[in-house]
């Protein structure tokens, strides 16, 4: 999809979907600015979807959780996955079949309401298991997982996130939980359902009958990375995972349209947010950074140097200014993948 030339980012899309940790809020505390932004969404008649892989809680709760941070939000809104998870295992099963349900509570819900029977041992020989995240997961279930996946079961990961982000830094995701599985059968699972895969940016897509989204994220890895692959523009936020080394070294695969310090840009010109390098006030040249003005805006012109090829591996500021927009970016020796 080719970014519209100039205007607001808000008005160049007819709906735009947001990822929730770390863009929304971070554990259940508002990110500095996001309930002022999505309101402004809302007060504006725009179009909103808020798609997560955190299998832990239900659309319902989402829905509340972003209510009672001030953000005006409906179930119907929320697509998290864990409801696909367990769409995909009642298309694929027979109606009561066993699924062995790694995870959160909410994930059993989601699967006994489509009307497949959630348990919780080997022993009960399930035909499937699904894994999401959950606060207490732990040995035993992994355990019984692994036995049930030997003996053949399913095996369906809603998402792969390594980390979570948190107000005390990234904390094990429900990848790193994959990963001790994945370990232990020395196989891959069958499949993934959250993002990267396009399954829920497709789904809010249908159900808002969009034709020009954007996503908005703060992984390169999933939520970037999603939008690519589904075809659609994307914003990072800096608000969560991903930061500005990440970005410079970002493969093709994972490059976001635009980059915006918080959900404020959504309110700036897509000319200033896109990842050109161009009209920034910024330049990289033999190895400096020269220039004056924003340093996300520096960022931009970093990133769209290093994806051209420029070698920006030990940048050094040109000055006064452009040192300072290096250090707080935290750049200046960039390795790139």
């Amino acid at each position: 999809m080719s970014p519209p030339a100039s205007g607001r980012l808000a008005d160049a899309y007819d709906l735009v979907i947001f990822d929730l940790d770390g863009v929304i809020y971070l554990s259940d505390s508002a990110v500095a600015g996001a309930v002022d932004a999505v309101k402004r969404l809302h007060d504006e008649g725009r179009a909103v979807a808020y798609a997560t892989n955190n299998a832990s809680r239900r659309a319902t709760a989402v829905a509340d959780l972003l209510t009672g941070l001030g953000v005006p939000a409906a179930a119907d809104e929320v697509l998290t996955s864990a409801a696909a998870a367990a769409r995909r295992l009642a298309d694929r099963l027979e109606p009561g079949a066993r699924v062995l349900v790694v995870g959160a509570e909410a994930l059993r819900q989601e699967v006994a309401e489509r009307g497949l029977t959630p348990v919780t041992s080997a022993d009960d020989k399930p035909v499937a298991v699904v894994q999401g995240y959950g606060r207490e997961v732990g040995w035993v279930i992994l355990a019984e997982a692994a036995l049930a996946v030997r003996a053949g079961a399913l095996w369906i990961a809603t998402n792969t996130d390594r980390t979570l982000p948190s107000p005390r830094g990234p904390l094990p995701g429900n990848g790193s939980l994959v990963a001790v599985l994945r370990t232990a059968l020395d196989r891959e699972p069958d499949e993934v359902i959250g993002k990267p895969e396009p399954v829920l940016f497709e789904e809010a897509v249908k159900k808002d009958s969009a034709r020009r989204p954007v996503v908005v994220g703060d992984r390169l890895d999933t939520d970037i990375e999603g939008a690519v692959r589904a075809g659609m523009d994307s914003l990072l936020v800096l608000t969560g995972v991903s930061q500005p080394r990440d970005l410079v070294a970002a493969p093709e695969h994972q490059r976001p349209t635009y980059v915006a310090k918080d959900l404020a840009g959504l309110f700036d010109d897509v000319e200033t947010l896109a990842v050109t390098g161009e009209g920034t006030g910024w330049r990289v040249t033999d190895g400096r950074l020269e220039g004056h003005g924003d340093p996300i805006a520096a960022l931009r012109t970093i990133a769209a140097a290093a994806w051209s090829g420029t070698d920006v591996t030990h940048l050094e500021g040109a000055g006064d200014e452009a040192a300072s927009a290096l250090r707080t970016l935290g750049l200046g020796s960039v390795s790139r993948s």
